[in-house]
């Protein structure tokens, strides 16, 4: 077969057999993973648009190109640095479960433990489209016919299909697009597309185009009250969901503050609740009152094990206290404070691993898409879009070209948690793009690391990478990761291949249960981006992640 020709699935496995420089620019900079939404981006900078531009851009590009984790159907959250009065805003946008659906119903159905993990009664009200207009609304320059112009093309001229992404499809295509109502829409001569294949969605396009002709909120209007949301609707209920027209045409995005913590003299930024940043948060809390460089090297097993435990304290608050802030109001002053990270630092054992490991375990794992923009003026935009599992419920409306997600799985079925399941409510949001200021307020980076609860592990061990070893953006991406595995079993700690044997065994001598990782189980650890910024110079660095099909490029 000659190099070029179309391959089948079996794609090379993930080797960390070479390197990738950081990309350095002045006049705006953008990294995504997919190398078209890359571009984009590009697109909108070169036509003098702005961060907030070039990000929706983004959004509606990965839509297309990679339907197994984001698009309209889905949720996104971002968080939006303007850099003229060094202000952070986060920008929620979750949906709501629908509003007919209760605790009792689903208790009256023999369900337990939580909802079924693709069927209709878990998607929730998608936020994207809302989340996507109002972004452009407050901070945007451009039109939606410019902003969504990139998106429609591939949709209707043809994208080839990237290697990670066509593995992702065909997982999809094995689990659940030939099974789940409208699934087979999203498929290639009833096959997942092979890395390489051309594929189109002229339905995606047509309904980007009619977004596209109006203002934001007339767009929004349109989503949300008219023939697409009745789509929706239909569609749901048809399959057992509870979702109504009232649901639709009631969903607002939500405008608020970030919160933060202090690491190491700067301020690192995430999304409030229901977004699991305080998880992120939490851990650098923790581990600012313990010094990581004196436990040894990046990887040394003390190193990993002060990471590990402070990760898994966060987590144990984090699904204690995440959920909808308009019914439960986290303690997020008592949780960030200075005397609770000290407190939770003394509670790290040197030799040994956590007792209470159970109360620390994600509960599942999804896939994502991250990316960010930062522009020639030195705004910065950190975003995550997504449909949370692979494909999400699977379920693909007639006419629309894109699946719904299944975000309300993350509810809990208890009475007495503050996630449990109720009406008109939003549940714990695994997506959380992150930001990095100085003490002085200017721009650090805008960085992410997408993949369900891989996020908050991943901002944590970024993080610490450019802040306790000064690595570059591209260096912090490149190095090997550790995830606590989602599932309710506590103890076991997933590492990618590469990791020193001997490393390991001190772990596993500390009572970390230790699972190797290689090939394209590498998914697991996420695929980020950051671009950083020079406060001296305005010199813009990126790095993407090597586990990705993705890139950063520059404006010129």
């Amino acid at each position: 077969m000659s190099p070029f020709e179309i391959s089948d699935h079996a794609q090379p496995e993930f080797t960390f057999n070479a390197r990738r420089s950081p990309v350095y620019s002045t006049k705006g900079m953008v990294a995504t993973s997919q190398p078209l939404a890359t571009e984009a981006g590009l697109e909108m900078l070169r036509a003098g648009g702005n961060a907030a531009d070039a990000a929706i851009a983004i959004a509606a590009a990965l839509a297309v190109i990679e339907p197994c984790s984001t698009g309209l159907g889905g949720d996104a959250f971002a968080l939006y640095y303007t850099a003229a009065d060094k202000k952070v805003s986060a920008l929620n946008g979750s949906g709501k479960s629908p509003s007919e659906m209760t605790l009792e119903k689903i208790q009256a159905m023999g369900i337990e433990g939580s909802l079924p993990t693709r069927h209709a009664m878990t998607v929730n009200v998608p936020g994207t489209c809302a989340m996507w207009c109002d972004l452009v609304d407050k901070f945007g320059t451009l039109p939606l016919s410019k902003i969504f112009a990139p998106a429609i093309r591939f949709a209707e001229e043809g994208f080839p299909v990237s290697p990670v992404t066509a593995k992702l499809w065909k997982d999809g295509e094995n689990e659940i697009l030939t099974t789940s109502p409208g699934g087979m829409t999203l498929l290639l001569n009833d096959k997942a597309p092979k890395a390489g294949e051309i594929m189109h969605n002229q339905v995606l396009a047509d309904v980007l185009r009619s977004l596209a002709q109006l203002s934001p909120q007339e767009a929004k209007k349109l989503f949300y009250t008219g023939e697409i949301a009745e789509k929706i609707v239909t569609t749901v209920r048809e399959n057992g969901g509870f979702l109504s027209m009232d649901d639709m045409a009631d969903h607002e995005s939500i405008w608020a503050d970030s919160i933060k913590a202090d690491y190491r003299g700067y301020e690192i930024h995430e999304c409030p609740p229901n977004g699991q940043g305080l998880a992120a948060l939490l851990a650098l809390n923790t581990l600012e009152n313990i010094d990581l460089v004196g436990k040894g090297g990046p990887g040394s097993a003390q190193r990993l094990h002060h990471q590990i435990e402070a990760m898994r304290l966060g987590f144990a608050d984090a699904r204690l206290h995440i959920t909808d802030h308009t019914v439960y109001e986290t303690p997020l002053s008592k949780l960030l404070s200075p005397a609770y990270g000290a407190k939770r630092a003394s509670e790290i054992h040197a030799g040994k691993a956590n007792p209470d490991a159970e109360s620390g375990v994600p509960v599942n794992s999804s896939d994502t898409v991250y990316f960010n923009v930062v522009d020639k003026d030195g705004n910065g935009c950190s975003m995550v879009n997504s449909i949370y599992m692979n494909f999400a419920t699977g379920i693909v409306p007639d006419g629309l070209g894109f699946p719904l997600q299944n975000r309300g799985h993350n509810f809990s079925l208890d009475p007495s948690h503050p996630n449990v399941l109720a009406p008109g409510k939003r549940t714990y949001h695994t997506i959380i793009p992150g930001i990095c200021l100085r003490a002085n307020g200017s721009l650090h980076s805008v960085f992410g690391v997408m993949g369900g609860f891989m996020q908050p592990q991943g901002h944590m061990q970024v993080i610490s990478a450019m802040l306790d070893d000064g690595a570059n953006p591209q260096e912090a991406l490149n190095r090997l990761r550790f995830c606590i595995e989602p599932g309710e079993a506590g103890g076991k700690i997933c590492v990618e291949e590469g990791i020193p044997s001997e490393i390991l065994k001190e772990l596993e001598d500390m009572g970390h249960e230790i699972e190797v990782r290689k090939g394209y189980d590498r998914v697991l650890f996420g695929r980020g981006q950051i671009i950083s910024r020079d406060e001296t110079t305005g010199t813009l660095c990126a790095g993407c992640d090597p586990r990705s099909d993705g890139i950063a490029n520059c404006l010129c």
